[in-house]
């Protein structure tokens, strides 16, 4: 950054080579040896989505979560993307934390995920922020929880929400994935499909996306939809925070899942998607 102009390949290559940890210690260092905030001499030298990128990258990961959950939830209309994605991701002890990020420069935030949603999506949401969700495997439970899912919704005439909301919401991933693998042999069809056909709007969306990773392959399919078949240009708000906010936790993961799924690597779509959206940094990378 020092003289004219910004080498911004550099900043680029040698904080997304970094761990989050690590560049919380290069900010530190930072101050120490030149007496300024890192990250507002970053936003002096840069501009547009490698600005917004850079940004993200130097945000502790909770209080990056705590101002995108702000965000959505602030000014005209809620961006329930936003409080799905991040609500149905995160650990319980992330969840926890980012609690207490909120309150420290935002104020209470069950009370303001309260104040702008309703009925049974506001109650699995409220569920999700306690951060109480069960850890690993309870094998014995695996099958009654796949026949009382089963018993909740195909299995009878109308749906019991309630039913699909305690155990999606307090279950782990982990267990989850089993519960599925055996609604699948109850049922005869994934449990996707059975939320799919018994709830709607933002209930449905949730419900999906406590399945591991399936919230983020869709997020992420969208993005390229929407780049491709509309023409719109790339959600690069979307894609910057899944990518900076998985990129250490399971983006192996969905990267796998993603192939899968599409036929193609999530590597040559945002690649792709990059060339009909010129802003976006990522060609650098």
């Amino acid at each position: 950054m020092k003289g004219i102009g910004t080498d911004e390949d550099a900043i680029l290559m040698l904080l997304t080579a970094r761990s989050k940890e690590q560049r919380q210690e290069i900010k530190a260092a930072y101050k120490k040896a030149h007496g300024k905030d890192l990250v507002k001499d970053l936003k002096s030298e840069l501009g547009g989505k490698l600005e917004d990128l850079i940004v993200a990258l130097m945000s502790p990961p909770r209080v990056y979560d705590a101002d995108q959950l702000h965000k959505a939830i602030k000014g005209a209309g809620t961006n329930d993307k936003v409080l799905i994605e991040i609500l149905a991701s995160r650990t319980s002890e992330q969840l926890k934390e980012i609690v207490k990020a909120y309150k420290k420069e935002h104020g209470k935030l069950e009370k303001d995920i309260m104040g702008d949603t309703n009925g049974h999506y506001q109650r699995m949401l409220i569920i999700l922020l306690q951060g109480e969700r069960e850890e690993g495997v309870d094998e014995s439970r695996v099958e009654k929880d796949a026949k009382e899912l089963f018993a909740a919704g195909e299995g009878k005439f109308g749906t019991d929400e309630d039913k699909f909301i305690n155990i999606l919401g307090n279950r782990s991933a982990e267990h989850l994935c089993k519960v599925f693998e055996a609604y699948k042999k109850i049922a005869g069809c994934d449990i996707e499909e059975s939320i799919q056909g018994e709830c709607t709007g933002n209930l449905e969306e949730v419900l999906l996306a406590v399945g591991p990773h399936c919230h983020f392959i869709l997020c992420l399919y969208f993005i390229w939809w929407f780049a491709f078949v509309q023409r719109a240009g790339t959600d690069d708000e979307t894609l910057i925070r899944i990518m900076v906010s998985r990129s250490e936790e399971d983006m192996l993961d969905i990267r796998a899942k993603y192939k899968k799924m599409y036929g193609e690597s999530l590597y040559r779509t945002i690649q792709a998607g990059v060339t009909h959206s010129q802003s976006f940094p990522f060609q650098s990378s």
